[in-house]
Protein backbone atom coordinates (compact mmCIF):
# COMPACT_ATOMS: atom_id res chain seq x y z
CA UNK A 1 0.00 0.00 0.00
CA UNK A 2 1.08 3.58 -0.49
CA UNK A 3 2.25 4.66 2.90
CA UNK A 4 3.92 8.03 2.47
CA UNK A 5 1.82 10.67 0.77
CA UNK A 6 3.37 13.85 -0.54
CA UNK A 7 1.44 16.68 -2.14
CA UNK A 8 1.40 15.94 -5.86
CA UNK A 9 -0.20 19.12 -7.13
CA UNK A 10 0.28 22.82 -6.78
CA UNK A 11 -2.51 24.82 -5.29
CA UNK A 12 -4.76 26.30 -7.89
CA UNK A 13 -5.07 30.04 -7.95
CA UNK A 14 -8.48 31.69 -8.18
CA UNK A 15 -9.98 33.22 -11.25
CA UNK A 16 -9.67 36.97 -10.93
CA UNK A 17 -12.63 37.89 -13.09
CA UNK A 18 -15.88 36.31 -14.20
CA UNK A 19 -17.78 36.77 -17.45
CA UNK A 20 -21.01 38.62 -16.77
CA UNK A 21 -24.12 36.70 -17.73
CA UNK A 22 -25.80 37.87 -20.88
CA UNK A 23 -22.94 39.99 -22.18
CA UNK A 24 -19.25 40.29 -22.76
CA UNK A 25 -18.38 42.65 -19.92
CA UNK A 26 -16.06 41.28 -17.24
CA UNK A 27 -17.51 41.53 -13.77
CA UNK A 28 -15.44 42.91 -10.91
CA UNK A 29 -13.66 40.21 -8.90
CA UNK A 30 -15.34 39.11 -5.72
CA UNK A 31 -13.30 39.69 -2.59
CA UNK A 32 -12.63 37.04 0.02
CA UNK A 33 -15.09 38.79 2.33
CA UNK A 34 -17.91 38.97 -0.23
CA UNK A 35 -17.88 35.36 -1.40
CA UNK A 36 -20.67 33.25 0.13
CA UNK A 37 -19.54 30.48 2.44
CA UNK A 38 -20.25 26.86 1.61
CA UNK A 39 -21.53 24.83 4.55
CA UNK A 40 -20.60 21.18 4.93
CA UNK A 41 -23.34 19.07 6.55
CA UNK A 42 -21.91 17.45 9.68
CA UNK A 43 -23.49 14.94 12.04
CA UNK A 44 -21.23 13.96 14.94
CA UNK A 45 -21.88 11.02 17.26
CA UNK A 46 -19.74 9.24 19.84
CA UNK A 47 -20.46 5.57 20.44
CA UNK A 48 -20.41 4.22 24.02
CA UNK A 49 -17.04 2.56 23.29
CA UNK A 50 -15.53 5.96 22.46
CA UNK A 51 -15.48 5.75 18.65
CA UNK A 52 -15.94 9.19 17.10
CA UNK A 53 -18.30 9.01 14.12
CA UNK A 54 -18.80 11.77 11.55
CA UNK A 55 -21.49 11.56 8.86
CA UNK A 56 -21.66 14.01 5.96
CA UNK A 57 -24.14 13.41 3.12
CA UNK A 58 -23.28 14.51 -0.41
CA UNK A 59 -25.52 13.23 -3.19
CA UNK A 60 -23.39 14.54 -6.06
CA UNK A 61 -22.43 10.99 -7.11
CA UNK A 62 -23.58 7.51 -6.02
CA UNK A 63 -20.39 6.83 -4.08
CA UNK A 64 -19.33 6.90 -0.45
CA UNK A 65 -15.97 7.36 1.25
CA UNK A 66 -15.29 5.48 4.48
CA UNK A 67 -12.23 6.66 6.42
CA UNK A 68 -10.91 5.28 9.71
CA UNK A 69 -8.25 7.34 11.49
CA UNK A 70 -6.25 6.02 14.44
CA UNK A 71 -4.54 8.45 16.80
CA UNK A 72 -1.07 6.99 16.29
CA UNK A 73 1.42 8.33 13.77
CA UNK A 74 5.09 8.80 13.09
CA UNK A 75 5.88 11.09 15.96
CA UNK A 76 3.84 9.57 18.76
CA UNK A 77 5.10 6.03 18.25
CA UNK A 78 6.88 4.42 21.25
CA UNK A 79 10.58 4.99 21.88
CA UNK A 80 12.97 2.29 20.64
CA UNK A 81 10.40 1.35 18.02
CA UNK A 82 11.15 3.85 15.27
CA UNK A 83 9.10 3.11 12.20
CA UNK A 84 6.64 0.99 14.15
CA UNK A 85 3.59 3.07 13.25
CA UNK A 86 4.51 2.63 9.59
CA UNK A 87 5.20 -1.10 10.00
CA UNK A 88 1.84 -1.60 11.65
CA UNK A 89 0.01 0.15 8.85
CA UNK A 90 1.26 -2.64 6.59
CA UNK A 91 0.10 -5.26 9.08
CA UNK A 92 -3.46 -4.00 8.81
CA UNK A 93 -3.73 -5.40 5.28
CA UNK A 94 -2.60 -8.91 6.22
CA UNK A 95 -5.99 -10.31 7.17
CA UNK A 96 -8.54 -10.27 9.98
CA UNK A 97 -11.01 -12.56 11.71
CA UNK A 98 -13.22 -13.09 8.64
CA UNK A 99 -10.97 -11.92 5.81
CA UNK A 100 -7.81 -13.76 4.83
CA UNK A 101 -4.55 -12.26 3.65
CA UNK A 102 -5.19 -9.62 0.94
CA UNK A 103 -8.92 -10.43 0.92
CA UNK A 104 -9.76 -6.94 2.20
CA UNK A 105 -8.22 -5.45 -0.94
CA UNK A 106 -9.98 -7.94 -3.20
CA UNK A 107 -13.31 -7.33 -1.47
CA UNK A 108 -13.15 -3.60 -2.17
CA UNK A 109 -11.83 -3.86 -5.72
CA UNK A 110 -14.31 -6.53 -6.83
CA UNK A 111 -17.13 -4.30 -5.57
CA UNK A 112 -15.98 -1.42 -7.78
CA UNK A 113 -14.09 0.49 -5.10
CA UNK A 114 -10.63 1.87 -4.39
CA UNK A 115 -8.70 1.93 -1.12
CA UNK A 116 -5.46 2.95 0.50
CA UNK A 117 -3.77 3.65 3.79
CA UNK A 118 -1.02 5.94 5.00
CA UNK A 119 1.04 6.89 8.01
CA UNK A 120 1.27 10.59 8.80
CA UNK A 121 2.79 12.71 11.55
CA UNK A 122 -0.12 12.31 13.99
CA UNK A 123 -2.32 9.51 12.68
CA UNK A 124 -2.53 6.37 10.59
CA UNK A 125 -5.51 6.20 8.27
CA UNK A 126 -7.32 3.71 6.06
CA UNK A 127 -10.03 4.52 3.55
CA UNK A 128 -12.24 3.08 0.86
CA UNK A 129 -14.35 4.75 -1.80
CA UNK A 130 -17.11 2.40 -2.93
CA UNK A 131 -20.49 2.56 -4.66
CA UNK A 132 -22.96 3.81 -2.09
CA UNK A 133 -24.87 0.52 -2.09
CA UNK A 134 -21.69 -1.14 -0.78
CA UNK A 135 -21.37 1.06 2.30
CA UNK A 136 -22.33 -1.77 4.63
CA UNK A 137 -19.68 -4.01 3.11
CA UNK A 138 -16.96 -1.42 3.71
CA UNK A 139 -18.07 -0.77 7.28
CA UNK A 140 -18.16 -4.50 8.05
CA UNK A 141 -14.66 -5.00 6.67
CA UNK A 142 -13.16 -2.06 8.61
CA UNK A 143 -14.81 -3.23 11.83
CA UNK A 144 -13.57 -6.77 11.24
CA UNK A 145 -9.93 -5.73 11.28
CA UNK A 146 -10.41 -3.25 14.13
CA UNK A 147 -11.65 -6.03 16.39
CA UNK A 148 -9.65 -8.97 15.09
CA UNK A 149 -6.46 -8.37 13.12
CA UNK A 150 -4.58 -11.50 12.03
CA UNK A 151 -1.31 -11.10 13.91
CA UNK A 152 1.01 -13.98 13.02
CA UNK A 153 4.76 -14.42 12.86
CA UNK A 154 4.58 -15.10 9.12
CA UNK A 155 2.73 -11.83 8.51
CA UNK A 156 5.15 -9.89 10.70
CA UNK A 157 8.26 -11.34 9.09
CA UNK A 158 6.86 -10.69 5.63
CA UNK A 159 5.99 -7.07 6.36
CA UNK A 160 9.29 -6.37 8.08
CA UNK A 161 10.89 -7.25 4.77
CA UNK A 162 8.44 -5.13 2.80
CA UNK A 163 8.99 -2.08 5.00
CA UNK A 164 12.78 -2.41 4.94
CA UNK A 165 12.70 -2.62 1.16
CA UNK A 166 10.47 0.44 1.04
CA UNK A 167 12.99 2.38 3.13
CA UNK A 168 15.81 1.27 0.85
CA UNK A 169 13.91 2.14 -2.33
CA UNK A 170 12.36 5.43 -1.20
CA UNK A 171 15.21 6.81 0.93
CA UNK A 172 18.53 5.00 1.03
CA UNK A 173 18.93 4.18 -2.65
CA UNK A 174 17.12 7.14 -4.21
CA UNK A 175 18.59 10.56 -5.01
CA UNK A 176 17.17 13.15 -2.62
CA UNK A 177 15.37 10.36 -0.73
CA UNK A 178 13.59 11.90 2.23
CA UNK A 179 14.53 15.45 1.24
CA UNK A 180 13.22 17.51 2.85
CA UNK A 181 10.17 15.88 4.50
CA UNK A 182 12.14 13.22 6.39
CA UNK A 183 15.34 15.21 6.89
CA UNK A 184 14.08 18.56 8.09
CA UNK A 185 12.14 17.47 11.21
CA UNK A 186 15.24 15.64 12.43
CA UNK A 187 17.39 18.76 12.10
CA UNK A 188 14.87 21.41 13.15
CA UNK A 189 13.29 19.79 16.22
CA UNK A 190 14.66 19.04 19.69
CA UNK A 191 11.98 16.76 21.13
CA UNK A 192 12.70 13.09 20.30
CA UNK A 193 9.10 12.48 19.26
CA UNK A 194 9.35 15.17 16.60
CA UNK A 195 12.95 14.55 15.56
CA UNK A 196 13.51 10.81 15.27
CA UNK A 197 13.72 8.92 11.98
CA UNK A 198 10.04 8.49 11.12
CA UNK A 199 10.63 5.82 8.51
CA UNK A 200 12.49 3.81 11.13
CA UNK A 201 15.97 2.51 11.65
CA UNK A 202 16.34 -0.89 10.01
CA UNK A 203 17.59 -2.37 13.28
CA UNK A 204 14.45 -1.21 15.10
CA UNK A 205 12.24 -2.72 12.41
CA UNK A 206 14.12 -6.01 12.69
CA UNK A 207 13.79 -5.96 16.49
CA UNK A 208 9.97 -5.88 16.43
CA UNK A 209 8.53 -9.04 17.97
CA UNK A 210 5.13 -10.67 17.70
CA UNK A 211 4.44 -9.63 21.29
CA UNK A 212 5.28 -6.02 20.36
CA UNK A 213 2.80 -6.10 17.49
CA UNK A 214 0.01 -7.56 19.61
CA UNK A 215 0.59 -5.00 22.33
CA UNK A 216 0.66 -2.17 19.79
CA UNK A 217 -2.62 -3.31 18.26
CA UNK A 218 -4.46 -3.62 21.57
CA UNK A 219 -3.06 -0.28 22.75
CA UNK A 220 -3.64 2.00 19.77
CA UNK A 221 -6.09 0.26 17.41
CA UNK A 222 -9.08 0.57 19.69
CA UNK A 223 -12.33 2.45 19.08
CA UNK A 224 -11.67 5.10 21.73
CA UNK A 225 -8.45 6.00 19.92
CA UNK A 226 -10.11 6.33 16.51
CA UNK A 227 -12.44 8.40 14.36
CA UNK A 228 -14.66 7.17 11.53
CA UNK A 229 -15.86 9.49 8.76
CA UNK A 230 -18.54 8.47 6.25
CA UNK A 231 -19.00 10.95 3.40
CA UNK A 232 -21.09 10.70 0.26
CA UNK A 233 -24.41 9.43 -1.02
CA UNK A 234 -25.80 8.28 2.32
CA UNK A 235 -28.87 8.49 4.48
CA UNK A 236 -27.27 9.52 7.79
CA UNK A 237 -29.73 7.60 9.97
CA UNK A 238 -29.25 4.38 7.99
CA UNK A 239 -25.47 4.85 7.90
CA UNK A 240 -25.33 5.42 11.65
CA UNK A 241 -27.34 2.27 12.25
CA UNK A 242 -24.78 0.31 10.22
CA UNK A 243 -21.91 1.88 12.13
CA UNK A 244 -23.47 0.93 15.46
CA UNK A 245 -24.16 -2.59 14.21
CA UNK A 246 -20.56 -3.32 13.25
CA UNK A 247 -18.47 -1.07 15.50
CA UNK A 248 -20.66 -0.71 18.57
CA UNK A 249 -19.72 -4.09 20.03
CA UNK A 250 -15.96 -3.61 19.81
CA UNK A 251 -14.67 -3.08 23.36
CA UNK A 252 -12.87 0.12 24.29
CA UNK A 253 -9.18 -0.07 25.07
CA UNK A 254 -6.75 1.80 27.27
CA UNK A 255 -4.61 3.99 25.01
CA UNK A 256 -1.73 5.66 26.85
CA UNK A 257 -1.57 9.32 27.67
CA UNK A 258 -0.44 11.40 24.72
CA UNK A 259 3.30 12.12 24.77
CA UNK A 260 4.54 15.66 25.26
CA UNK A 261 5.26 16.95 21.75
CA UNK A 262 6.08 20.53 22.66
CA UNK A 263 9.16 22.16 21.21
CA UNK A 264 11.20 24.79 23.06
CA UNK A 265 11.34 28.24 21.51
CA UNK A 266 14.22 28.23 19.06
CA UNK A 267 16.62 31.12 19.73
CA UNK A 268 19.60 30.30 17.49
CA UNK A 269 19.55 29.63 13.76
CA UNK A 270 20.50 26.06 12.95
CA UNK A 271 22.58 25.21 9.89
CA UNK A 272 23.34 21.72 8.64
CA UNK A 273 24.68 20.05 5.56
CA UNK A 274 24.49 16.50 4.29
CA UNK A 275 26.07 14.72 1.35
CA UNK A 276 23.77 12.79 -0.96
CA UNK A 277 25.87 10.14 -2.64
CA UNK A 278 23.34 9.74 -5.48
CA UNK A 279 22.38 13.37 -6.13
CA UNK A 280 23.55 15.17 -9.27
CA UNK A 281 22.54 18.70 -8.26
CA UNK A 282 22.76 20.50 -4.94
CA UNK A 283 19.59 21.38 -3.05
CA UNK A 284 18.60 23.66 -0.21
CA UNK A 285 15.77 23.75 2.31
CA UNK A 286 14.92 26.12 5.11
CA UNK A 287 12.16 25.81 7.67
CA UNK A 288 10.52 27.91 10.39
CA UNK A 289 8.66 26.56 13.39
CA UNK A 290 4.93 27.24 13.10
CA UNK A 291 2.72 28.96 15.68
CA UNK A 292 0.50 26.60 17.71
CA UNK A 293 -2.40 25.20 15.75
CA UNK A 294 -5.75 27.06 15.83
CA UNK A 295 -4.28 30.29 17.21
CA UNK A 296 -4.69 33.63 15.39
CA UNK A 297 -1.00 33.44 14.48
CA UNK A 298 -1.52 29.98 12.95
CA UNK A 299 -4.11 31.39 10.55
CA UNK A 300 -1.84 34.35 9.85
CA UNK A 301 1.05 32.01 9.00
CA UNK A 302 -1.18 30.18 6.54
CA UNK A 303 -1.83 33.54 4.87
CA UNK A 304 1.89 34.34 4.96
CA UNK A 305 2.73 31.03 3.32
CA UNK A 306 0.40 31.88 0.46
CA UNK A 307 1.90 35.37 0.07
CA UNK A 308 5.48 34.14 0.19
CA UNK A 309 5.57 30.64 -1.23
CA UNK A 310 2.52 29.60 -3.20
CA UNK A 311 2.15 30.18 -6.91
CA UNK A 312 4.16 32.23 -9.34
CA UNK A 313 2.98 35.40 -7.67
CA UNK A 314 4.62 34.25 -4.44
CA UNK A 315 7.29 36.66 -3.28
CA UNK A 316 9.96 33.99 -2.92
CA UNK A 317 9.28 32.72 -6.43
CA UNK A 318 9.42 36.24 -7.78
CA UNK A 319 12.73 36.89 -6.04
CA UNK A 320 14.57 33.59 -6.39
CA UNK A 321 13.30 32.57 -9.82
CA UNK A 322 12.08 35.59 -11.76
CA UNK A 323 14.47 38.30 -10.60
CA UNK A 324 17.69 36.52 -9.66
CA UNK A 325 17.48 33.22 -11.55
CA UNK A 326 18.83 31.22 -8.60
CA UNK A 327 16.53 28.28 -9.24
CA UNK A 328 13.77 27.28 -11.64
CA UNK A 329 11.18 26.42 -8.99
CA UNK A 330 10.55 26.45 -5.27
CA UNK A 331 8.36 24.19 -3.18
CA UNK A 332 6.59 25.66 -0.16
CA UNK A 333 4.62 23.63 2.35
CA UNK A 334 3.07 23.66 5.79
CA UNK A 335 2.86 19.94 6.63
CA UNK A 336 4.66 18.09 3.87
CA UNK A 337 2.66 14.91 4.51
CA UNK A 338 -0.76 16.44 4.17
CA UNK A 339 -2.24 19.92 4.42
CA UNK A 340 -2.38 22.78 6.88
CA UNK A 341 -5.36 21.24 8.68
CA UNK A 342 -4.69 17.53 9.24
CA UNK A 343 -2.00 17.54 11.88
CA UNK A 344 -1.97 18.04 15.65
CA UNK A 345 1.53 18.62 17.01
CA UNK A 346 4.29 21.09 16.19
CA UNK A 347 4.80 21.84 12.52
CA UNK A 348 7.27 23.52 10.18
CA UNK A 349 6.84 25.84 7.23
CA UNK A 350 9.39 24.43 4.81
CA UNK A 351 10.73 25.89 1.57
CA UNK A 352 12.95 23.75 -0.65
CA UNK A 353 14.62 24.07 -4.02
CA UNK A 354 17.20 22.56 -6.34
CA UNK A 355 19.93 24.74 -7.85
CA UNK A 356 23.03 24.70 -10.01
CA UNK A 357 26.44 24.40 -8.39
CA UNK A 358 27.42 27.98 -9.29
CA UNK A 359 24.54 29.35 -7.21
CA UNK A 360 25.80 29.13 -3.65
CA UNK A 361 23.57 28.46 -0.62
CA UNK A 362 24.78 31.75 0.88
CA UNK A 363 23.60 33.71 -2.16
CA UNK A 364 20.24 31.93 -2.19
CA UNK A 365 19.66 32.53 1.52
CA UNK A 366 20.64 36.18 1.18
CA UNK A 367 17.97 36.62 -1.50
CA UNK A 368 15.42 34.75 0.60
CA UNK A 369 16.29 36.86 3.66
CA UNK A 370 15.80 40.07 1.72
CA UNK A 371 12.31 38.94 0.74
CA UNK A 372 11.33 37.65 4.16
CA UNK A 373 12.68 40.69 6.00
CA UNK A 374 10.57 42.98 3.82
CA UNK A 375 7.48 41.21 5.16
CA UNK A 376 8.71 41.57 8.74
CA UNK A 377 9.42 45.29 8.42
CA UNK A 378 6.73 46.54 6.02
CA UNK A 379 3.02 45.82 6.57
CA UNK A 380 1.20 44.19 3.68
CA UNK A 381 -1.94 45.85 2.36
CA UNK A 382 -5.42 44.37 2.75
CA UNK A 383 -5.61 43.57 -0.96
CA UNK A 384 -2.62 41.24 -0.61
CA UNK A 385 -4.27 39.47 2.30
CA UNK A 386 -7.54 39.19 0.40
CA UNK A 387 -5.76 37.60 -2.54
CA UNK A 388 -4.05 35.10 -0.23
CA UNK A 389 -7.35 34.22 1.43
CA UNK A 390 -8.96 33.61 -1.95
CA UNK A 391 -6.10 31.21 -2.75
CA UNK A 392 -6.60 29.49 0.60
CA UNK A 393 -10.32 29.24 -0.03
CA UNK A 394 -9.72 27.73 -3.45
CA UNK A 395 -7.31 25.22 -1.98
CA UNK A 396 -9.71 24.33 0.84
CA UNK A 397 -12.58 23.67 -1.56
CA UNK A 398 -10.26 21.73 -3.82
CA UNK A 399 -9.29 19.59 -0.84
CA UNK A 400 -12.88 19.06 0.29
CA UNK A 401 -13.99 18.03 -3.19
CA UNK A 402 -10.98 15.89 -3.95
CA UNK A 403 -10.68 12.16 -4.57
CA UNK A 404 -14.34 11.12 -4.61
CA UNK A 405 -15.16 12.51 -1.18
CA UNK A 406 -12.03 11.38 0.62
CA UNK A 407 -10.75 14.96 0.88
CA UNK A 408 -13.76 15.96 2.95
CA UNK A 409 -13.57 12.76 4.98
CA UNK A 410 -9.92 13.48 5.73
CA UNK A 411 -10.68 16.90 7.24
CA UNK A 412 -13.70 15.68 9.19
CA UNK A 413 -11.85 12.70 10.65
CA UNK A 414 -8.84 14.84 11.58
CA UNK A 415 -10.98 17.49 13.29
CA UNK A 416 -12.88 14.81 15.18
CA UNK A 417 -9.68 13.06 16.22
CA UNK A 418 -7.70 16.14 17.24
CA UNK A 419 -10.33 18.73 18.18
CA UNK A 420 -13.38 16.64 19.07
CA UNK A 421 -15.15 19.05 16.73
CA UNK A 422 -15.57 18.10 13.06
CA UNK A 423 -17.88 21.08 12.53
CA UNK A 424 -14.71 23.16 12.66
CA UNK A 425 -14.59 22.54 8.90
CA UNK A 426 -17.22 25.27 8.55
CA UNK A 427 -15.30 27.83 10.63
CA UNK A 428 -12.04 27.85 8.71
CA UNK A 429 -12.94 30.64 6.29
CA UNK A 430 -14.17 33.03 9.01
CA UNK A 431 -10.90 32.53 10.91
CA UNK A 432 -8.84 33.41 7.86
CA UNK A 433 -10.94 36.52 7.33
CA UNK A 434 -9.95 37.76 10.79
CA UNK A 435 -6.32 38.07 9.67
CA UNK A 436 -5.25 41.72 9.44
CA UNK A 437 -2.10 43.44 8.11
CA UNK A 438 -1.10 44.11 11.72
CA UNK A 439 -1.46 40.44 12.67
CA UNK A 440 0.54 39.36 9.63
CA UNK A 441 3.41 41.68 10.56
CA UNK A 442 3.41 40.66 14.25
CA UNK A 443 3.38 37.00 13.25
CA UNK A 444 6.21 37.49 10.77
CA UNK A 445 8.29 39.38 13.31
CA UNK A 446 8.08 36.54 15.82
CA UNK A 447 7.92 33.40 13.70
CA UNK A 448 10.02 34.39 10.70
CA UNK A 449 13.01 35.34 12.83
CA UNK A 450 16.29 33.96 11.47
CA UNK A 451 16.75 32.51 14.96
CA UNK A 452 13.57 30.46 14.46
CA UNK A 453 14.96 28.92 11.28
CA UNK A 454 16.82 25.77 10.28
CA UNK A 455 18.77 25.67 7.02
CA UNK A 456 19.71 22.37 5.38
CA UNK A 457 22.25 22.29 2.54
CA UNK A 458 22.30 19.12 0.45
CA UNK A 459 25.59 18.56 -1.31
CA UNK A 460 25.46 16.50 -4.50
CA UNK A 461 28.25 13.92 -4.58
CA UNK A 462 27.68 13.31 -8.30
CA UNK A 463 27.46 16.95 -9.32
CA UNK A 464 28.34 17.42 -12.97
CA UNK A 465 27.69 13.78 -13.93
CA UNK A 466 24.28 14.47 -15.45
CA UNK A 467 22.80 17.25 -17.56
CA UNK A 468 21.43 20.13 -15.54
CA UNK A 469 17.65 20.27 -15.25
CA UNK A 470 15.62 23.37 -14.59
CA UNK A 471 13.45 22.34 -11.66
CA UNK A 472 12.79 19.54 -9.27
Amino acid sequence: MQTIWRRTFRRAGPALAALALGGTTLAAPATAQSRPAFTVPVQYVKLPNGLKVVLSPDHTAPTVAVAVYYNIGFRNEPRDRTGFAHLFEHMMFQGSANLGKMEFIRLVSTNGGILNGSTRFDFTNYFEVVPSNKLETALWAEADRMKGLAITQDNLTNQQGVVKNEVKVNVLNTPYGGFPWLDMPQYANSNWYNSHNFYGDLSDIDAATLADVKQFFHTFYVPNNAALAVVGDIDPAAALAMVKKYFGGIPAGHPPAKPDLTEPRQTVERKFSKVDSLATRPALAFAYHMPPRNTPEYYAMAVIEQIMGEGRDGRLYQQLVQRQGLTAEITSSINELGNIYNYAGPMLWTVSLFHDADKTPERIMAAADETIESLRTTPVDQATIDRAIIKLRSDLYDTMGGFFGFGRADLLAAFALFDDDPSRINRLEPEFRKVTPQLVQRTAQEWLRPTNRTVLVLEAAKAGTAPSKGGN
